[in-house]
């Protein structure tokens, strides 16, 4: 192992040259998320005699619901892993491995490979999503304005990742093989763990190499953890078998099962804020604190249930609706999942010197305005999808610039919500109780993006004249959480104390 400080080191864009290994890895660890995922929808509804699974749009959304969902949560147990055991940097290699494995058992097809290689996807994504962040943040000592500017590369790493992928990944799909597709994905995969054991000794140090090892015992978390787990234990026991008893859920269907899963997710936000508001050992000022964290964590999960209908409802309304002819060719309907990373890449620098102007004149908005204006913009998105679906139950097909328009209006909302939400929520949260808020922040998400895939079920491409009603039910779901948040937003502002 190299004995220099990959911190002093300067090379990629005058960032430690350790910044370039971990943007190429989640580059292509990106690429084939988003290549896959912008597939994976298409192909479970697809007829079997197209090679696809023949899966209805409710089975399908519920099964990519589920998916998207078990990412993020696993991110948890990939942390903890890294951590405690093998250290961040095997964490990302191993993590990257499962995930090339997952795609290529993919590419094979058979019913049951699908489901094993999504498994492995999410066990491989867990493992290096986490962690891979995390040593950026340890190239840098300080936590200024540098290291900011190092994230917001290796941030552009992961939407170059996510603007090709579905590019290449959807051609070869859709116009050659959708198990080529899966296969591209795997070898993106292989690509990037190829610059990453070639370039990470030499770059990275001793970076991520050691776990780091705590006792939860020794911070006094230990009983408190046990008592708030076997609560939850019983809570989540007793409600599931109560709903299966009584015909609410069933728990042997793709649907049941996300249901199942939302609600325990519910139980468990819901459970965890009120145990530690009131039995946390918190002062008033950190109870409305967490008390705003939890809020955001709602406000972000509503948003994501949004956001993320573009890989599933947003994406069969672009294969089975939309004008998708270039001339005389038809372009793959995935190619439209790469708009969101060309946004942005585009408004991303944008939207922070807009923000670094407002605050220099002392008009920059504060957290609970972001996050109403992220919310609005959201709903905005839908509005514009309504439009695009009446034209649909006219007996039209709808040009694919409604979706691109509703895919930029949705960038903007991400843009105000999503880079102040976990950066706020590290700040409101007492030292003690950091780590777990960014945890729960991930669960949160989880929640959000399986609550996309439960409502995207609802959306049968067969029933057109329902999608209007659909899309305005998102509307007012949207611009009601982005109004609630406004009105909050002065008792809100109390509460933060001086973190705005």
């Amino acid at each position: 192992m190299a004995s220099f400080d990959p911190t002093t080191t300067k090379g990629f864009f005058g960032h430690p040259k350790g910044l370039s290994t971990l943007f190429f890895t989640e580059m292509w660890e990106r690429f084939s998320y988003y290549g896959m995922r912008a597939l994976l929808i298409l192909f479970m509804t697809a007829a079997a005699a197209d090679g696809g699974l023949g899966f209805s749009a409710g089975k399908a959304a519920a099964v990519y619901g589920l998916y998207t969902c078990g990412v993020y949560l696993l991110a948890l147990p990939g942390g903890w892993i890294a951590d405690r055991i093998i250290g961040q940097r095997s964490a990302i290699w191993y993590g990257g491995i499962i995930i090339a494995i997952g795609h290529f058992i993919l590419a094979i097809p058979q019913v049951w490979t699908f489901y094993i290689g999504l498994i492995f996807i999410v066990i491989g994504t867990g493992l290096l999503k986490p962690n891979i962040s995390t040593c950026v943040g340890e190239l840098y000592t300080d936590k200024g304005a540098k290291r900011d500017a190092g994230f917001s590369i290796f941030y552009m790493g992961i939407n170059l990742g996510a603007f090709l992928g579905p590019l290449l990944c959807g051609y070869f799909a859709e116009k050659v093989d959708w198990h080529l597709g899966f296969a591209l994905a795997g070898f993106g995969m292989i690509l990037g763990l190829i610059q990453y054991k070639l370039t990470a000794p030499k770059t990275l140090g001793t970076i991520g190499v050691a776990p780091n090892i705590q006792n939860d015992t020794e911070r006094g978390e230990g009983g408190g953890n046990n008592t708030m787990a076997i609560g939850l234990a019983v809570l989540t026991v007793a409600t599931l078998a109560f709903l299966q008893m009584t015909g609410s859920i069933d728990l042997f269907t793709a649907v049941g099962l996300a249901q199942a899963v939302s609600i325990i997710i519910a139980i468990v936000i819901l459970f965890y804020f009120l145990y530690i508001i009131f039995f946390g050992g918190l002062n008033a000022a950190e109870q409305k604190k967490i008390a705003v964290i939890f809020l955001l964590v709602l406000g972000a999960a509503v948003f994501w249930s949004g956001f993320e209908q573009a890989g599933s409802a947003l994406n069969l309304f672009a294969a089975q609706y939309t004008i998708l002819d270039i001339g005389s060719w038809e372009m793959p309907a995935s190619w439209l999942q790469s708009v969101n990373s060309f946004f942005i890449i585009t408004l991303a620098p944008l939207f922070g010197a807009l923000w670094i102007k407002l605050a220099q004149r002392n008009l920059n908005p504060r957290t609970p305005i972001k996050f109403a204006i992220g919310l609005i913009f959201l709903g905005l998105g839908f509005l514009v999808m309504y439009y695009g679906a009446k034209i649909v139950t006219q007996g039209a097909q709808a040009s694919m610039f409604f979706l691109i328009f509703t895919y930029f209006l949705h960038t903007v909302g991400e843009l105000c919500l999503s880079p102040v939400g976990l950066s706020t929520t590290t700040k409101l949260a007492p030292k003690r109780f950091v780590g777990q808020m960014m945890g729960i922040w991930f669960v949160g998400t989880a929640f959000g993006n399986l609550i996309a895939g439960l409502v995207a079920g609802r959306f049968d491409p067969s029933q057109v004249q329902q999608m209007p009603d659909l899309f305005m039910t998102m509307v007012m779901t949207a611009v009601g959480a982005g109004i609630f948040f406004l009105a909050l937003s002065p008792f809100m502002r109390k509460w933060m104390g001086e973190v705005q």
